[in-house]
């Protein structure tokens, strides 16, 4: 494998964030959720215009895993109000690490959450935090390797489908 790149993301970009949350998000979870749902979903979340005006709230943070002029992965950070939950103002969420599944196992997810790490820390944030689907045991295996533990659950909506997501927290100071 060549030289990863993480770069941060700007608008000019939502066309391969777009490409790349979709894939992703669908390789995650389309096996075990109905295709009417994930549709709505993906449409919804990875509209154009939605993703634009994530990109350009200075409170979300969107870096890309690139290899070979390729984007294989993904990360999205929030803060302030732009946290999904009512969190506190010095903490970071991360609301998404995807990576494109032939890549899975060769530490794309680690560069992507040290990037994540690094943000927190120029942030000077307290904890960051997320929240994960209960049956998604491989990312929950990743954070709690990472230092998270669970605090909390939430529920999920994918389309009509409302899914439990396991809140987990890293206190960092």
């Amino acid at each position: 494998m060549n030289t990863l790149k993480i770069t941060k993301a700007s608008t000019n970009d939502v066309i391969q964030l777009q490409a790349i949350g979709r894939q992703t998000f669908s390789e995650t979870f389309a096996d075990a959720n109905s295709e009417e749902n994930m549709n709505k979903y993906l449409d919804k979340s990875f509209a154009r215009e939605k993703l634009t005006a994530e990109l350009n709230n200075p409170s979300s943070y969107f870096y890309l895993a690139v290899l070979d002029e390729k984007v294989v992965g993904y990360l999205k950070l929030n803060t302030g109000d732009a946290q999904t939950e009512k969190e506190s103002a010095d903490a970071l969420e991360i609301e998404r690490i995807y990576v494109a599944k032939e890549f899975h196992g060769k530490k794309v997810a680690q560069a992507l959450y040290a990037q994540a790490e690094h943000t927190a820390e120029e942030l000077k944030a307290s904890y960051m935090w997320l929240g994960v689907w209960e049956k998604n045991f491989r990312a929950v295996s990743f954070y709690t390797k990472n230092g998270f533990v669970q605090f909390d659950t939430h529920i999920f909506k994918l389309g009509d489908d409302e899914q439990t997501d396991l809140m987990m927290k890293k206190v960092l100071i």
